[in-house]
């Protein structure tokens, strides 16, 4: 049974930083490519970054590079997402991401609110 959870989000200032994490299991994670998504309200759920199983090719969306590093620790099944510079149109609720098999598999989410 695939499982995602994440954790480590919460309210921050603009400016701010956040690390997120996404603890999986229920499949052979160092092999699988990991990725972050996020959607933020009346909007649709956008890709964020994508680490693949090496950890040496990563790709990220327009509006994070730069911001935001994903990285991945294959020895204790995690992905994270260091976000900096955080801005008001970062909040939302991120989400983690497998493909295994032929299905999608994503996390329960964890919010993101960017505020003063």
């Amino acid at each position: 049974q695939v499982q995602l959870v994440e954790s480590g989000g919460g309210l921050v200032q603009p400016g701010g930083s956040l690390r997120l994490s996404c603890a999986a299991s229920g499949f052979a994670f160092s092999r699988y490519p990991m990725s972050w998504y996020r959607q933020a309200p009346g909007k649709e759920r956008e890709l964020v970054a994508t680490i693949f199983s090496g950890g040496t090719i990563i790709s990220y969306g327009d509006s994070v590079k730069g911001r935001f590093t994903i990285s991945r620790e294959n020895a204790k099944n995690t992905v994270y997402l260091q976000m900096n510079s955080l801005k008001p149109e970062d909040t939302g609720v991120y989400y983690c991401y497998v493909r295994y098999g032929v299905r999608d598999y994503w996390g329960q989410g964890t919010q993101v609110t960017v505020s003063s």
